[in-house]
């Protein structure tokens, strides 16, 4: 029994409300419309972690002046800090809070469509969406898992920019930071393991959060690498 049944009540949710929308629309469409809906519901967390994670970065030059005054002194280091942050009211976990809460919606999501279904047996031009790349054959289905993962690249592009440049404009480097921006990729990885129905889902919450962060961002203000990847 797969550790992930606990998240059977869930995803038969899910499933009612993907099949719902299936039943006036094709099935890859409905995915990507109710992943759209969910993302939606989230927005107003998303926008309370920008302002978080604005207020935080404001507060890189005191950071920075911190880290050099109690330089060798790790426990003064984290006492100054935790200060800090209490006396701004900003958070030090700023901006991974949409993260954290879109974790157990992709759980769900995974289950759904690496569970054998119904979804599963519809198609998108063609290729069914239970099918994975290794069973893929002719020419057709491959040019449509090759546009999924195009996809997928093209935003993980556009993310790891962001957090390069995001890296590079931190007053202090951080450690890993050289790392964080070629996580931006870890979906295209990921969506060679799951069948054409993930992949479409993969491709759609990528593009919101993509979306999401530009406009969020629109103002230019700082931004860490690691809220950027994902």
């Amino acid at each position: 029994m797969s550790v992930l049944a606990v998240l059977d009540p869930a995803v038969a949710v899910a499933h009612a409300a993907v099949s719902a929308i299936a039943h006036v629309l094709p099935a890859a469409l409905a995915i990507v419309l109710f992943t759209v809906a969910v993302r939606l519901s989230l927005h107003p967390l998303a926008r309370a972690a920008a302002r978080g994670e604005k207020a935080r970065a404001k507060l890189a030059p005191k950071v920075a002046a911190l880290n050099k005054k109690h330089k060798g002194r790790p426990e003064q280091l984290r006492e100054a800090m935790a200060e800090l942050y209490r006396k701004e009211q900003v958070s030090p976990a700023a901006g991974c809070l949409p993260m954290l809460v879109q974790i157990p919606f992709f759980s769900v999501m995974y289950r759904l469509f690496t569970t054998p279904n119904d979804l599963l047996d519809h198609t998108l031009f063609g290729v069914p969406l239970g099918l994975h790349v290794t069973g893929a054959h002719g020419a057709g289905q491959f040019v449509v898992f090759g546009l999924l993962y195009a996809g997928l690249a093209a935003v993980g592009y556009v993310n790891y920019r962001r957090a390069r440049r995001a890296a590079a404009a931190q007053p202090t480097p951080q450690p890993g930071a050289g790392l964080l921006p070629y996580l931006s990729f870890g979906s295209v990885l990921f969506a060679l393991l799951v069948p054409v129905a993930a992949a479409v889902y993969l491709l759609t919450t990528s593009v919101w959060s993509a979306a999401e962060r530009a406009w969020l961002y629109r103002d230019g203000a700082p931004v860490s690498a690691a809220a950027l990847v994902g």
